[in-house]
């Protein structure tokens, strides 16, 4: 059973089975009285397994198995409203696969638990930041979208799709998560696309950034062009909205929720009571 009062990490997985015991011992060397919410989708290589054996260990590790495949966006969503629910102080998202170095959650936490930021993120790509080792294609990539979502979207946010970062509860409730439908990295330009429209108050803090010893990358094609689709989307609509005056009045496009592209983009110009 996951406690209340203080932050809350959610890990999603999908077979983490050879990272997440690692993952979350790294933690607690780090944080022991932290939460931590681990959401498996239904993991065919035992991650699931070895959570339930470490919430033996850990009595404030939690898991909950989804049925089938759902994706990152839809588990933070998930694990975001339990810590809401449970007064969560904070939400950490984080990846299992050792990527995101444990160490570096103390800092993170403090900016937003201590030094009053809305969001805090851990970025490759300031001062002290570092990508040690990853392909470059993969870092060109990474490169070539944080540049296209901080232009389209006018964020002044260097590593916008990084997963390793930490809200606070009062903003995840100003913005509305329930209403996020992006996935993978389009799920993390989204929230900090809100949380500064939000004007909520957005830090990013250096990380060391390793590719993962066990197991398979979740990028995909798929992954990549939806990002791009969507920042393109929420781009025109936040110049459409400034032009007519409307901006902070109308819906992001909601790739579920919204009847098409054009509708979306015309609904910006008009207030949400029209």
């Amino acid at each position: 059973m996951v406690y209340t009062g203080r932050p809350l990490v959610v890990i999603p997985t999908y077979n983490e089975a050879g990272n997440i015991g690692e993952a979350i011992r790294r933690i607690k060397r780090q944080l022991p009285e932290i939460d931590i919410l681990v959401v498996d989708d239904s993991s065919p290589d035992g991650t699931a397994d070895v959570v339930r054996s470490l919430s033996e260990v850990y009595p404030n590790v939690e898991l909950i198995q989804r049925e089938g495949k759902l994706g990152l966006g839809s588990a933070y969503r998930l694990g975001f409203g339990i810590g809401l629910e449970r007064g969560a102080t904070s939400l950490v998202e984080m990846d299992a696969d050792l990527s995101h170095e444990p160490e570096s959650l103390p800092e993170l936490i403090r900016a937003v638990e201590e030094e009053g930021a809305d969001l805090c993120i851990g970025s490759r790509y300031v001062r002290g930041g570092a990508s040690p080792g990853l392909k470059t294609y993969r870092l060109l990539l990474s490169r070539a979208g944080n540049l296209y979502a901080a232009l389209a979207l006018g964020i002044g946010i260097r590593d916008a799709t990084s997963g390793f970062r930490v809200y606070s509860a009062q903003i995840l409730r100003k913005i509305d998560v329930d209403t996020v439908s992006a996935d993978g990295y389009a799920f993390q330009i989204e929230m900090a696309f809100r949380v500064q429209a939000a004007h909520g108050k957005v830090v990013e803090r250096p990380i060391v950034f390793r590719d993962r010893k066990f197991g398979t990358s979740k990028m995909s094609l798929h992954v990549v062009t939806e990002a791009i689709f969507l920042c393109t989307v929420w781009g025109i609509q936040d110049r459409v909205a400034k032009l007519t005056g409307n901006r902070g009045g109308y819906t992001h496009y909601h790739k579920e929720g919204s009847a098409s592209v054009v509708q979306a983009i015309v609904h910006s110009a008009r207030h949400k009571e029209s």
